[in-house]
Protein backbone atom coordinates (compact mmCIF):
# COMPACT_ATOMS: atom_id res chain seq x y z
CA UNK A 1 0.00 0.00 0.00
CA UNK A 2 0.86 3.46 -0.86
CA UNK A 3 1.95 5.80 2.39
CA UNK A 4 -0.97 7.91 1.80
CA UNK A 5 -2.95 5.17 0.71
CA UNK A 6 -2.40 3.71 4.06
CA UNK A 7 -2.57 6.92 5.81
CA UNK A 8 -6.28 6.93 4.82
CA UNK A 9 -7.10 3.87 5.91
CA UNK A 10 -5.61 4.46 9.26
CA UNK A 11 -7.41 7.56 9.36
CA UNK A 12 -11.15 5.88 8.59
CA UNK A 13 -10.13 3.40 11.36
CA UNK A 14 -9.91 5.83 13.92
CA UNK A 15 -13.09 8.25 13.08
CA UNK A 16 -14.60 4.45 12.68
CA UNK A 17 -13.38 3.64 16.17
CA UNK A 18 -14.81 7.03 17.71
CA UNK A 19 -17.89 7.37 15.48
CA UNK A 20 -18.75 3.82 16.26
CA UNK A 21 -18.34 3.98 19.92
CA UNK A 22 -20.59 6.88 20.58
CA UNK A 23 -23.41 5.69 18.14
CA UNK A 24 -23.62 1.72 16.68
CA UNK A 25 -25.40 3.42 13.36
CA UNK A 26 -23.14 6.18 12.76
CA UNK A 27 -23.27 6.57 8.56
CA UNK A 28 -20.25 5.73 6.75
CA UNK A 29 -20.29 8.73 4.77
CA UNK A 30 -20.37 10.95 7.98
CA UNK A 31 -17.24 8.38 8.81
CA UNK A 32 -16.10 9.35 5.69
CA UNK A 33 -16.18 12.99 5.46
CA UNK A 34 -14.70 13.11 9.30
CA UNK A 35 -11.69 11.31 8.26
CA UNK A 36 -11.23 13.36 5.42
CA UNK A 37 -11.45 10.83 2.49
CA UNK A 38 -14.12 10.60 -0.28
CA UNK A 39 -16.51 7.94 -0.81
CA UNK A 40 -14.38 6.11 -3.34
CA UNK A 41 -11.61 6.12 -1.27
CA UNK A 42 -13.68 5.16 1.61
CA UNK A 43 -14.73 2.14 -0.43
CA UNK A 44 -11.72 0.73 -2.02
CA UNK A 45 -10.96 -0.01 1.51
CA UNK A 46 -14.18 -1.06 2.95
CA UNK A 47 -16.35 -2.18 0.55
CA UNK A 48 -19.68 -2.39 2.99
CA UNK A 49 -20.11 -1.24 7.02
CA UNK A 50 -19.35 -5.11 7.71
CA UNK A 51 -15.88 -5.14 6.86
CA UNK A 52 -15.21 -1.98 8.59
CA UNK A 53 -17.02 -2.54 11.50
CA UNK A 54 -14.79 -6.06 11.65
CA UNK A 55 -11.32 -4.44 11.17
CA UNK A 56 -12.36 -1.87 14.07
CA UNK A 57 -12.99 -4.73 16.23
CA UNK A 58 -9.89 -6.97 15.29
CA UNK A 59 -7.69 -3.98 15.70
CA UNK A 60 -9.23 -2.99 19.32
CA UNK A 61 -9.17 -6.60 20.70
CA UNK A 62 -5.62 -6.95 19.58
CA UNK A 63 -4.46 -3.68 21.26
CA UNK A 64 -6.36 -5.18 24.62
CA UNK A 65 -4.56 -9.28 23.83
CA UNK A 66 -0.93 -7.47 23.29
CA UNK A 67 -1.34 -5.93 26.80
CA UNK A 68 -1.01 -9.26 28.38
CA UNK A 69 2.44 -9.72 27.90
CA UNK A 70 3.34 -6.07 28.73
CA UNK A 71 2.10 -7.19 32.02
CA UNK A 72 3.88 -10.54 32.53
CA UNK A 73 7.13 -8.09 31.80
CA UNK A 74 6.25 -5.72 34.76
CA UNK A 75 4.22 -7.67 37.46
CA UNK A 76 3.33 -10.78 39.16
CA UNK A 77 1.64 -13.34 37.33
CA UNK A 78 -1.60 -13.28 39.36
CA UNK A 79 -1.04 -9.34 39.37
CA UNK A 80 -0.98 -9.34 35.93
CA UNK A 81 -3.79 -11.71 34.95
CA UNK A 82 -6.02 -9.19 37.54
CA UNK A 83 -5.02 -6.19 36.05
CA UNK A 84 -5.71 -7.50 32.58
CA UNK A 85 -8.80 -8.50 33.55
CA UNK A 86 -9.46 -5.08 34.44
CA UNK A 87 -8.35 -3.47 31.15
CA UNK A 88 -10.50 -5.78 29.41
CA UNK A 89 -13.46 -4.77 31.37
CA UNK A 90 -12.52 -1.06 30.92
CA UNK A 91 -12.46 -2.14 27.01
CA UNK A 92 -15.74 -3.45 27.47
CA UNK A 93 -17.39 -0.99 29.03
CA UNK A 94 -16.05 1.95 27.01
CA UNK A 95 -16.64 -0.02 23.66
CA UNK A 96 -20.34 -0.63 24.67
CA UNK A 97 -21.23 0.86 21.06
CA UNK A 98 -18.69 -0.73 19.05
CA UNK A 99 -20.58 -3.78 20.58
CA UNK A 100 -23.79 -2.78 19.50
CA UNK A 101 -22.62 -2.38 15.97
CA UNK A 102 -20.91 -5.70 15.89
CA UNK A 103 -23.78 -7.32 16.86
CA UNK A 104 -25.94 -5.51 13.89
CA UNK A 105 -23.41 -6.23 11.75
CA UNK A 106 -23.36 -9.73 12.65
CA UNK A 107 -26.82 -10.68 13.17
CA UNK A 108 -27.12 -12.00 9.96
CA UNK A 109 -24.50 -14.13 9.68
CA UNK A 110 -25.57 -15.95 13.35
CA UNK A 111 -22.79 -15.00 15.85
CA UNK A 112 -19.97 -12.99 16.87
CA UNK A 113 -18.41 -16.72 17.49
CA UNK A 114 -14.85 -16.27 16.39
CA UNK A 115 -14.17 -12.78 15.90
CA UNK A 116 -11.23 -11.48 17.83
CA UNK A 117 -11.03 -15.23 19.65
CA UNK A 118 -7.40 -15.56 19.12
CA UNK A 119 -5.94 -12.52 20.01
CA UNK A 120 -8.03 -12.68 23.22
CA UNK A 121 -7.55 -16.74 23.64
CA UNK A 122 -3.58 -16.56 23.40
CA UNK A 123 -3.54 -13.48 25.69
CA UNK A 124 -5.16 -15.52 28.24
CA UNK A 125 -3.25 -18.84 27.28
CA UNK A 126 0.25 -16.69 28.02
CA UNK A 127 -1.26 -14.87 31.44
CA UNK A 128 -2.63 -18.56 32.44
CA UNK A 129 0.50 -20.88 31.99
CA UNK A 130 2.28 -18.12 33.75
CA UNK A 131 0.36 -18.00 36.99
CA UNK A 132 0.20 -22.12 36.59
CA UNK A 133 3.36 -22.38 36.59
CA UNK A 134 4.27 -19.98 39.32
CA UNK A 135 0.99 -21.66 41.59
CA UNK A 136 -1.44 -18.98 41.62
CA UNK A 137 -3.96 -20.31 40.53
CA UNK A 138 -5.34 -23.92 40.41
CA UNK A 139 -4.26 -26.25 37.17
CA UNK A 140 -6.21 -27.21 34.31
CA UNK A 141 -7.57 -24.02 33.90
CA UNK A 142 -8.37 -23.80 29.92
CA UNK A 143 -8.99 -19.88 28.18
CA UNK A 144 -12.32 -21.40 27.28
CA UNK A 145 -12.90 -21.90 31.09
CA UNK A 146 -11.44 -18.53 31.63
CA UNK A 147 -13.44 -16.78 28.90
CA UNK A 148 -16.99 -18.37 30.07
CA UNK A 149 -16.02 -17.59 33.81
CA UNK A 150 -15.60 -13.48 33.01
CA UNK A 151 -18.56 -13.50 30.20
CA UNK A 152 -20.55 -11.68 32.68
CA UNK A 153 -18.67 -8.96 32.11
CA UNK A 154 -21.01 -8.38 28.76
CA UNK A 155 -24.15 -8.42 30.38
CA UNK A 156 -23.31 -5.07 33.03
CA UNK A 157 -24.82 -1.83 31.85
CA UNK A 158 -21.88 0.74 30.78
CA UNK A 159 -24.64 3.24 31.81
CA UNK A 160 -24.07 2.52 35.67
CA UNK A 161 -21.15 2.05 38.26
CA UNK A 162 -19.79 -0.54 36.26
CA UNK A 163 -16.56 -0.24 37.74
CA UNK A 164 -17.76 -1.19 41.12
CA UNK A 165 -19.54 -4.62 40.03
CA UNK A 166 -16.92 -5.48 37.31
CA UNK A 167 -14.25 -5.42 40.07
CA UNK A 168 -16.67 -7.38 42.36
CA UNK A 169 -17.08 -10.10 39.65
CA UNK A 170 -13.12 -9.98 38.66
CA UNK A 171 -12.37 -10.42 42.23
CA UNK A 172 -14.94 -13.19 42.19
CA UNK A 173 -13.04 -15.04 39.48
CA UNK A 174 -9.55 -14.47 40.58
CA UNK A 175 -10.78 -16.37 44.05
CA UNK A 176 -11.98 -19.30 42.11
CA UNK A 177 -8.30 -19.80 40.21
CA UNK A 178 -6.60 -19.32 43.19
CA UNK A 179 -8.19 -22.07 45.10
CA UNK A 180 -6.51 -25.28 45.03
CA UNK A 181 -3.72 -23.51 43.62
CA UNK A 182 -0.84 -25.12 44.63
CA UNK A 183 1.22 -22.38 45.87
CA UNK A 184 -1.44 -20.87 48.19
Amino acid sequence: MRSDALRNRERILEVALAELTRSADAPLSSIAKKAGVGQGTFYRNFPNREALVLEVYRYEVQQVADTAAQLLATRRPDQALREWMDRLAQYAMAKAGLADAMRKTTCSRGSLAGLGHAPLTSAVTLLLEANEAAGTIRPGITPDDFLLAIAGLWQIDPHTDWQSRSARLLDLVMSGLRSGARGA
